[in-house]
């Protein structure tokens, strides 16, 4: 146990707690106090964000030239503050990773999945590492997961256990007697994860999005015994389906967390379910194709981040392919921050078929929602293969028209303007998941040249 991370993060989230009373102009200034000095610490430390700044010191946010996740790794032993810091060296690290070891004794080092084939690595020092820690304990203690040190109250977590992955190194930097958690792997057999969660009976669930509808599934055909007084949803958008589900099996409504390895928490849901974005922690910026400011009610093509508790690796105008919405009104429930009023997910879940007149086609995942959604299966899955749309569904659990599911998802294509290609439906016992253990609903192909 890590008494002295324990400590400040618990310092930290006083701080953060406090800020949740800030008015509109504290928050304001307190963003703009935060962004001068990760600026200026970036163009002093690191010789990358000397070029990438060079002239633009006096510049507002703005106008600053976009990060990639691509430039941040080919630049990666110049972007961070750290001279002694080398990629090579941290990749040999994380190789050896086993549970909560730091590199150089100094940093904590977390991956992203790499669904494109180029997974991002991000270093914390010890007071980033409890911001992002205590990021993820004010989401938990909005949806009403607080630790006491006198009532031990059993938590399970159904994610990732890849040391690598900010979940699972997350939970062994915190892990202490007085925070009874079992973890499961969203990877092992569900007859496994429902054995162990009938077992440990929790009295707080946290999940990936896609394994909360699984588990809940399982409540309601039986062979799941559980009675959580929270469910949380994590790392995956929460459709209103899934969200149907988890309260006809549980009776309780879920919190759903938006987050992300680059920057933590990035939102999460007040009392009354509205999404608040941390605006004290990350700046957020929801832009189109072209990198201009999209206005609420409408979705972005991407989301640019500042964090602004970086500075081992400074992120300023991160790109995120995620799609989110502004909401344009301020929440009843008083806290100061911003809503999100939608998320659809990473761009890569948009699939870009043959167009009828040439070039190519926008399929958005809505698309696949709208017919899949309320079939009588445990998961789907949509699978685009280089001459055929693949649909996988879990366990039916009841009669399904394949022939007319086949017709209407080819016409719905069609109808889009797609050229036509053959959709195969298959009944599987599970989809597929990724390293990590999550269940893209829709999943792009991308040929091994393009990776």
């Amino acid at each position: 146990m890590d008494v002295a991370l324990i400590a400040r993060v618990l310092w930290m989230r006083r701080a953060l707690r406090s800020r949740e009373r800030w008015s509109a102009e504290r928050l304001a200034a307190h963003r703009a106090g935060q962004l001068e000095l990760l600026r200026r610490h970036a163009f002093a430390r690191s010789p990358f964000y000397r070029r990438f700044h060079h002239g633009l010191e006096m510049k507002p946010l703005h106008e600053l030239p976009i990060l990639t996740k691509t430039e941040l790794m080919s630049n990666f032993d110049e972007l961070v503050t750290d001279r002694a810091v080398r990629l090579a060296d941290v990749r040999a690290h994380l190789q050896e990773l086993k549970r909560d070891e730091a590199f150089l004794d100094r940093y904590r080092v977390t991956r992203t999945a790499g669904s494109t084939g180029n997974p991002g690595i991000f270093l914390s020092d010890a007071r980033e590492w409890a911001s992002i820690i205590a990021s993820y304990s004010r989401a938990q203690e909005w949806a009403g997961v607080i630790p006491h040190l006198t009532s031990r109250t059993r938590l399970a977590v159904v994610s990732s256990r890849v040391p690598s992955h900010q979940s699972a190194r997350v939970s062994a930097s915190v892990d202490a007697p007085f925070l009874p958690v079992r973890r499961f792997d969203s990877t092992e057999p569900l007859e496994a994860i429902v054995l162990g969660l009938n077992a440990w009976q929790p009295v707080n669930l946290i999940a990936y999005a896609s394994m909360a509808r699984i588990l809940a599934e399982e409540q309601l055909a039986g062979r799941l015994q559980i009675s959580p007084k929270v469910v949380m949803s994590a790392s995956e958008v929460l459709t209103p389906e899934s969200r149907g589900r988890i309260w006809r099996a549980w009776g309780r409504e879920p919190f759903d967390v938006y987050a992300a390895t680059e920057t933590a928490t990035i939102a999460s849901e007040c009392s009354i379910r509205r999404l608040h974005l941390f605006e004290d922690l990350v700046i957020t910026e929801v832009v189109d194709e072209r990198n201009r400011s999209t206005p609420p009610g409408e979705f972005g093509a991407k989301l640019l981040v500042t964090v602004l508790f970086s500075r081992t690796q400074p992120l300023i105008r991160y790109e995120i392919s995620d799609r989110v919405m502004l909401a344009a009104e301020r929440c009843a429930c008083g806290l100061p921050f911003a809503l999100l009023s939608g998320i659809e997910g990473r761009a890569e879940d948009i699939l870009r078929l043959p167009s009828q007149e040439g070039g190519v086609v926008a399929i958005h995942p809505n698309v696949f929602h709208n017919l899949l959604e309320r079939l009588p299966v445990q998961a789907w899955q949509v699978l685009e293969e280089p001459d055929a749309i693949r649909i996988l569904l879990s366990r039916p659990s009841g009669d399904i028209d394949v022939e007319r599911l086949t017709s209407n998802v080819a016409s719905a294509l069609q109808q889009r303007g797609a050229v036509g290609r053959p959709v195969r439906i298959e009944r599987v016992e599970s989809v597929i998941k990724t390293t990590l253990g999550k269940a893209p609903l829709v999943k792009a192909w991308r040929s091994p040249q393009s990776v």
